[in-house]
């Protein structure tokens, strides 16, 4: 199966879901530099969710990169990771309109949760199709940064409860950790 339909297809989305996210971003009704002050937490907000919207592009372009051929179970997948990060527009505009709040932001947690786990099981699905012996299980090796951004997710989630706050920094953590692309493929290439 040719791999390029299912890299546009998943551009496409990706970029609708970015588009979704601004959309949800309204002008303010007065002309006053205090008028954007309601919405500070939804830019934040916004711009949280922009950098993983980025960060999954980046490292989905090059999981696919190295990907030698696809099959219908990576097909669905991709689908599957493609439905939990449609649902970050909502996450998004939740914990924006909601300064932040604790239910939002343990429902934007679970979001980023199952982005994960469905971008784990994609990777799982490619090196099962390629074997041991390809790109993308060499450098995967024991995934140290996806440990520890589950570890993350699953930490933030009840801390939500606790303070807000304390997940909104566990959130910016995992983005941090993966804002500089994943090189491990990259290195295995070279």
């Amino acid at each position: 199966m040719n791999k390029n339909r299912l890299e546009a297809f998943s551009d496409g989305v990706l970029a609708i879901i970015i588009t979704i996210m601004i959309l949800e971003i309204k002008a303010p009704e007065d002309d006053s530099f205090e008028s954007l002050k309601p919405l500070i937490p939804v830019f934040l907000s916004y711009v949280l969710s922009f950098v993983y919207i980025g960060i999954y592009w980046n490292n989905h372009h090059h999981m696919l990169q190295v990907a030698k051929k696809i099959n219908g179970s990576i097909l669905w997948s991709n689908l599957f990771l493609l439905f939990w990060l449609s649902l970050i527009p909502f996450g998004t505009s939740w914990i924006g309109e909601h300064h932040f709040s604790a239910v939002p932001m343990s429902i934007y947690g679970f979001i980023l949760l199952m982005c994960a786990v469905s971008y784990i099981i994609l990777a799982n699905k490619i090196i099962k199709l390629e074997g041991k012996e390809s790109v993308l299980y060499k450098a995967v090796g024991n995934d140290k940064k996806g440990k520890i951004s589950l570890a993350c997710y699953i930490s933030a989630i009840p801390f939500a409860f606790v303070s807000p706050w304390i997940s909104g920094l566990l959130y910016i953590t995992v983005a941090l950790i993966w804002i500089i692309p994943d090189s491990r493929i990259e290195k295995q290439i070279n």
